[in-house]
């Protein structure tokens, strides 16, 4: 006989211990409520890490999967298919981008971005000119590539040699990236705004002289939106409240709502240094993925819809400002949209995760950014009765929290 259920113990006899998931095991999604096996219900403000942008279930993505579900599965890049046309064709109206190379993940369309900037170097100026910089704090996947760009040594070191020229500015100090910005430099890549670095914003000076010193370096500038894509910071891509286009962008996470989908966008002059043979991917441009993402897109790229992004932060941002000023226990709200970080206070240093334990037991998902900062990220309809009611469970669980310090 099978157990009824799976159970947090068989994870831990048959998983690769890279995770350490909660106890409890979510089995029904609604909107931003989810339940547990045991029937215990969850105010969702974690999103699946900014992946869940219209909740769970909805509906417009329910009957758009089982639409193209009794139509057509997969075909693999030998063919095209109609939802990836469609789908790549208003990515690129609604965008500064021309071309559209689609992928499952987060990772694989950074593998694909940072590949295309080499490529693109070394066909125009010599193989001389191969150089990407980063910056500390950063993440943009984890794959050995993606990782090893990504300015975090936790997640890349003890795997062997690293590939090389690979360097690491510091995120806001535009005098950094300077100091090692060359003619040899073929890319630089940033988040609009570090997630997993503790939700960091730049400047606008910032990124725009990062625009600066890639022009006069020749370097192409790559935006890793797969965090703050899609609606997340109240525009479509963060890149729009700026006024610095990047020269590629990637995207994932919300771009499926839920469904595992990637992409690299750029421009003509760039995209056709990938020539066919060059690059690819079995899944890339799936036609199941595609019509979910292409259903949630035409839903989330909507005045109405990103409006609503912004009304949500201020909730957000003035329900845990009061909590902040009430118990104490947070430096600083920040943040666009809804990417929001809480920054514990100096005397709870390290204890993130240790909150967000208790928010689960007190029915309430969110997620850290680093050791130090609470994430919240929920979908971006969240009714705003749900938003009040979790910050009520949250407080609740910060009292719970304090009263073991």
């Amino acid at each position: 006989m099978t157990n009824p259920h799976a159970t947090r113990h068989q994870f831990d006899q048959v998983f690769v211990p890279s995770y350490q998931p909660a106890s409890a095991i979510p089995v029904k999604g609604q909107g931003s409520r989810v339940w547990d096996q045991a029937g215990k219900e969850y105010i969702d403000f974690a999103g699946g890490i900014a992946v869940n942008a219209l909740g769970h279930c909805h509906p417009a993505l329910t009957d758009a999967l089982a639409a193209q579900g009794n139509k057509l599965w997969h075909l693999s890049n030998v063919f095209t298919n109609e939802p990836a046309i469609r789908l790549a064709t208003k990515l690129t109206a609604a965008t500064f981008a021309d071309k559209v190379y689609f992928a499952n993940s987060g990772a694989e369309a950074n593998e694909g971005a940072f590949k295309l900037a080499r490529r693109y170097a070394m066909n125009k100026y010599g193989s001389q000119k191969s150089q990407i910089i980063a910056f500390k704090k950063g993440f943009h996947g984890r794959t050995f590539f993606t990782v090893s760009v990504g300015g975090q040594p936790a997640y890349s070191d003890g795997f062997g040699p690293k590939p090389g020229a690979i360097d690491h500015a510091i995120y806001n100090d535009l005098a950094s990236l300077e100091a090692l910005i060359s003619d040899t430099t073929c890319a630089v890549v940033l988040e609009p705004i570090q997630g997993e670095g503790g939700i960091i914003t730049p400047t606008l000076e910032f990124l725009q002289g990062v625009k600066a010193l890639c022009q006069r370096h020749n370097a192409l500038l790559i935006f890793d939106e797969v965090q703050t894509g899609v609606g997340r910071t109240g525009k479509l891509y963060g890149y729009m409240h700026t006024g610095v286009t990047p020269d590629i962008l990637t995207t994932a996470k919300a771009l499926g709502a839920g469904f595992p989908i990637a992409a690299m966008l750029t421009t003509t002059a760039i995209a056709k240094h990938l020539q066919p043979g060059t690059h690819g991917s079995t899944f890339g441009g799936n036609p199941l993925a595609c019509a979910v993402a292409e259903a949630a897109f035409d839903i989330i790229n909507q005045p109405h819809l990103l409006a609503g992004v912004t009304e949500r932060e201020t909730l957000f941002r003035q329900g845990l400002t009061r909590l902040a000023n009430q118990y104490d226990v947070f430096t600083n709200v920040r943040g666009q949209g809804l990417l929001i970080g809480a920054q514990l206070a100096a005397r709870y240093s390290g204890q993130a995760r240790q909150l967000m334990t208790y928010a689960m037991d007190a029915g309430v998902m969110c997620l850290v950014a680093g050791a130090d900062v609470v994430r919240f990220t929920p979908s971006l309809i969240i009714p705003k009765q749900d938003i009040s009611e979790g910050l009520q469970r949250f407080e609740q669980a910060i009292q719970r929290w304090l009263a073991v310090q």
